[in-house]
């Protein structure tokens, strides 16, 4: 199984693929991007992981040229020549384009895509079983007038000061406040919590990223009987949760078992995270079906 990589129609192995340093996407962060994994080799939720890159690139000025039609079966070209079984895991990266060292967007003319394809690897199920412990960080989230988090952008630097502060407390995840305070979500994923049956993650005015994942399951929430719905968190949120876990493309639903120092409910998975995570497979599964 190889790492494919398709630059802007062209197939190409790893260790041969490129992009100029004068695209902006690598010169200035200006580009944006989605995370997408197969369910029976179908790219799952694809439709909505477009809607949601145009509405990001609309957001920085930046025109997608491609159709649907026309990413999807690059999408498909490149998992066929690099992964012949198995489920995969695909990066979008739409960049400004090669052009002058200049803020000025028409010195790019032609935006780059990037299509990043290799295995899907599942998460272990030790943490599945076991949950994780993540860090509450003070790398605060980006303010929506500066880089706003509902843009899913390149320039993940946020993020990744927030991850490194997390792994130096030994985290498997980086949870990060508001600037009013408010927990909002992970550097890598969403957040919830639960309390009395009910799941809750913060609402998109508090300023974070609306995940697809996210969205779905609040979907499977509703169809399998359990409440799920947004209000604002703090930090004293935590103490009084049952239940806690974090949401991706990718990992679907961790656990989380601990904050820091501070204990989830029992420090044990809960069953509504099995229950949303069980139904969020049933549903997947479905909708992929051959």
């Amino acid at each position: 199984m190889a790492e494919l990589v398709n630059v802007n129609g062209t197939i190409l192995d790893r260790a041969k693929a490129y992009i100029s340093v004068f695209d902006h996407g690598f010169m200035f962060g200006e580009g944006v991007y989605e995370t997408i994994r197969t369910y029976n080799r179908q790219p799952f939720l694809f439709d909505r992981h477009m809607s949601r890159l145009r509405r990001s690139a609309k957001q920085i000025d930046l025109t997608c040229p491609y159709t649907d039609k026309t990413v999807l079966s690059r999408i498909v070209a490149t998992m066929e020549a690099g992964i012949d079984t198995g489920e995969a895991y695909i990066r979008l990266l739409l960049t400004r384009g090669e052009g002058d060292i200049t803020y000025d967007p028409r010195a790019c003319p032609t935006p780059s895509l990037i299509i990043i394809v290799k295995p899907h690897l599942r998460v272990p199920l030790k943490i599945e079983r076991n949950g994780v412990i993540v860090s509450l960080t003070t790398v605060m989230r980006n303010h929506p007038n500066s880089v706003n988090p509902a843009i899913k952008s390149n320039n993940l630097l946020n993020n990744a000061l927030a991850m490194q502060q997390a792994f130096r407390n030994g985290a498997y995840e980086a949870l990060m406040c508001n600037y009013k305070g408010a927990l909002v979500e992970c550097a890598q994923s969403n957040f919830f919590i639960v309390r009395g049956g009910t799941a809750l993650t913060p609402p998109l005015r508090d300023g974070l990223l609306e995940g697809v994942t996210r969205n779905f399951v609040i979907e499977v929430g509703n169809e399998i009987g359990i409440p799920v719905r947004e209000t604002s968190l703090r930090r004293e949120d935590l103490d009084t949760a049952a239940e806690a876990f974090l949401t991706s493309t990718t990992r679907e639903i961790v656990p989380i078992v601990k904050v820091d120092k501070i204990t989830i409910g029992s420090g044990q998975p809960g069953l509504v995270t099995k229950a949303l995570l069980s139904g969020l497979r049933k549903k997947a599964q479905t909708l992929t079906h051959p």
